[in-house]
């Protein structure tokens, strides 16, 4: 588990027969947040996210339905998961969602919805800004004004003859 992503609210989806990407959803509730100090925006992934678990609902046209003119717009309908962290059991009876998992859509009848952004973001928080080395954040990043008293400023003397 420690050398792949735990799944979340916001990470991105592809299907291999879909045009565009989609955003997951979670439409299943439980109470497993990730990455985030009030647990209220990074909702976990789990396997009882089936059905339409998706922000567009769509991955554009289905390559699977073709027609005259093109293709027919794909309507995913996930019927379950594969590849899912089988250790913890959320409190929706699911399991959680890795960045390896793969979602088996009605319509192509095998796995073809893959996950290509866990929707993890790191931000760091106060605390940890407050125990950065000053000297490291500053050669990492020069732009940012420096700790301690701010300079006096320049004063400046123009005689005009």
């Amino acid at each position: 588990m420690s050398d792949v992503a735990i799944v979340c609210k916001g990470a991105i989806c592809k299907c291999k027969f879909g045009f565009t990407p989609d955003q997951i959803e979670i439409v299943s509730p439980h109470k497993a947040y990730i990455n985030e100090t009030n647990g209220s925006q990074k909702m976990i992934a789990s396997t009882m996210d089936i059905g339409q678990p998706f922000l567009a609902k769509t991955f554009g046209q289905c390559k699977l339905q073709p027609t005259t003119g093109g293709y027919l717009p794909c309507i995913p309908a996930i019927t379950q998961w594969q590849g899912f962290y089988d250790k913890v059991t959320l409190t929706n009876q699911g399991k959680i969602l890795t960045e390896d998992s793969k979602a088996i859509c009605a319509i192509a009848g095998a796995p073809c919805v893959e996950i290509t952004f866990h929707g993890q973001v790191a931000a760091p928080s106060v605390a940890q800004m407050q125990q950065a080395d000053p000297q490291v954040h500053a050669q990492l990043n020069p732009l940012a004004a420096p700790q301690g008293p701010p300079e006096p400023e320049a004063e400046h003397i123009f005689e005009i003859s």
